[in-house]
């Protein structure tokens, strides 16, 4: 039995502008996922998690947000959100909130008082800084320091008005909080509890390892090809980050049992993980790690890697050990952030698309941390066939793009190439709920162009279809609910330089389970401890039609699991 209810539990992340359209102005909203609250039930999916739905300027499509305590109105009003509430939690599952407080929006009341003036109470709320030592402020070169954003550009804005800059690690209309000021936690805290008393059951918290920095804000070392100094050492896992999270648990979450804390924290570490979720600690019950998203990532961002499989399991089985007996993993293969899975790791021709989609989620759900499935991922959607960045529409892809063509001396179609299998558009584009004109997602133009293989990738299609994606990922979370190895069971990595399979066993008291996942598109014999026996085993769970034999030999981008 496990002892705390999400290890046993599968979180749906919701893209809202790109989930369903209800009242047909282009722009998914709340009234749209209401509408399609029984398509999340019949999955068996037990926590939703909404993408910001705040008030916002939409720079960053919601993560710069100018009200924490509204909705805005392209998703609809509180009092649609509290009946997209209720509706949650009547057919049993939770639903929390995506919690951006690295940074808020420019127009955010705080910060139009903090830029007003030098000496406003709220000046220090953000982080200001006068221009370098002897530079005349606001020429190049002149910002407090060399980091450089996210999305392109320096870190650093001048502001006309009072004659200094203010950090932004993000967009410019994303100026970065202080921490360091109590008075600005006290705010986030009380924000918080005012989500909590409305109903809603916790948090995921946007780059949350980034609240804290080091306050001399040093320079960073600029890497070859780069134009600004890389600054993480000085604002990824700071130095009050635990500090903070411990207090904001105290201050939050103390007396409110049941609540779900995850941290998306770029850049973090197996050993400050364990920290960050040690359950004693009273920090945040799972982290988002990047290590296996990046894997495909060389040292020069405009180079595709191919993915190595072997890399791929190093990191993952590293975080398995890892957290094994302290601490929580995350487990996902995609999001509102990363390229469709089914592009990146499998094969999304229509030949292999449903076999390596169901493998794929076979190898993530059946390992040991909470899953997350982002919309679509059911169903095995696929990147997006981007033709040039006239298509695009993140911000960080349009600024990466120009900074790449006027500065660092890349080609338009070097850049494309990464962006159409990397680009966070790629997961953007609207969900697929029928063969309907755009795809069922709108009536009206969507606000992000429909792939166009919605006409044979749907959710209609699939939930008619007992060998759709769908149904086979509503069986992989009965597993989870119903086989206690698969949530509470240890975990092995086998064949660990195999760059074919991705094998591995859970085991709990008396119960083994088995798990392969042939990351090919040719048929492969696992070369196993006791293959023979396994061969004989319960097949719980494959996604082809024909079973291994007894040599273990999986098909195309087979998946098995078995229990003994």
């Amino acid at each position: 039995m496990t002892d705390f209810w999400w290890k046993s539990a599968v979180v749906y992340q919701i893209y809202p502008r790109s989930f369903a359209d209800a009242d047909g102005d282009g722009m998914g909203d709340l009234r749209g996922i209401i509408n399609h609250l029984d398509h999340l039930a019949e999955l068996g999916v037990d926590v939703i998690w909404l993408s910001p739905i705040y008030t916002s300027p939409q720079d960053d499509n919601g993560y710069d947000i100018s009200d924490y305590r509204d909705i805005d109105p392209l998703f609809g009003t509180l009092e649609i959100f509290d009946e997209l509430l209720r509706g949650v939690h009547e057919r049993g599952m939770k639903l929390i909130m995506d919690l951006v407080v690295n940074h808020s929006s420019d127009e955010h009341a705080w910060f139009a008082e903090s830029r007003s003036s030098i000496d406003n109470p709220k000046r220090d709320w953000y982080w200001w800084r006068p221009a370098r030592e002897g530079m005349e402020a606001g020429t190049p070169g002149a910002e407090p320091n060399n980091w450089g954003s996210v999305f392109g550009g320096p870190a650093w804005e001048f502001d006309q008005k009072t004659g200094e800059y203010y950090l932004h690690l993000f967009s410019t209309k994303q100026p970065d909080l202080n921490w360091e000021n109590p008075e600005v936690r006290e705010a986030v805290y009380d924000m918080m509890r005012w989500w909590l008393d409305r109903g809603v059951d916790g948090f995921r918290m946007d780059v949350i390892n980034m609240i804290s920095k080091d306050v001399a804000l040093p320079d960073g070392r600029i890497k070859a090809g780069s134009l600004y100094g890389d600054g993480s050492d000085a604002y990824i896992n700071g130095p009050r980050n635990h500090e903070f999270l411990r207090e904001m648990h105290e201050r939050v979450f103390a007396g409110r049992p049941g609540m779900l804390t995850v941290g998306e924290m770029p850049g973090v570490t197996v050993d400050e993980a364990k920290l960050f979720t040690d359950q004693s600690r009273g920090e945040v019950d799972m982290v988002f790690q990047f290590d296996h998203v990046w894997a495909d990532r060389g040292d020069d961002p405009w180079l595709l890697v191919p993915l190595k499989l072997t890399v791929l399991k190093g990191i993952l089985g590293r975080w398995q050990a890892g957290l094994a007996a302290t601490g929580w993993n995350s487990l996902y293969w995609n999001n509102h952030d990363q390229p469709r899975a089914v592009s990146r790791y499998g094969d999304d021709s229509p030949e292999h698309r449903v076999a390596s989609a169901k493998m794929l989620g076979t190898v993530l759900h059946m390992q040991r941390g909470t899953p997350y499935i982002y919309q679509g991922e059911e169903l095995g959607m696929t990147n997006y066939p981007f033709a040039s960045i006239a298509d695009f529409r993140d911000i960080e892809a349009l600024g990466q793009y120009a900074q790449a063509i006027e500065f660092e001396g890349r080609t338009p179609e070097q850049v494309l190439t990464v962006l159409r299998a990397r680009g966070r558009d790629n997961a953007r584009t609207p969900m697929q709920w029928s063969a309907e004109a755009h795809a069922g997602f709108t009536t009206a133009h969507p606000w992000l162009p429909v792939n166009p293989n919605y006409l044979s990738i749907n959710a209609a299609d699939e939930r008619d279809d007992p060998d759709s994606v769908f149904h086979y990922y509503r069986r992989l979370i009965e597993l989870r609910h119903t086989e206690p190895a698969v949530a509470d069971g240890d975990f092995t990595m086998l064949l660990p330089n195999d760059e074919r399979l991705y094998a591995f066993t859970r085991r709990l008291a008396g119960t083994e389970l088995l798990v392969i996942g042939n990351f090919t598109a040719e048929p492969v014999r696992a070369d196993i401890p006791d293959a023979a026996a396994w061969s004989s085993a319960e097949l719980l769970l494959t996604n082809l039609a024909t079973p291994p034999g007894d040599d273990l030999t999986l098909g195309p981008w087979q998946a098995v699991v078995y229990r003994r």
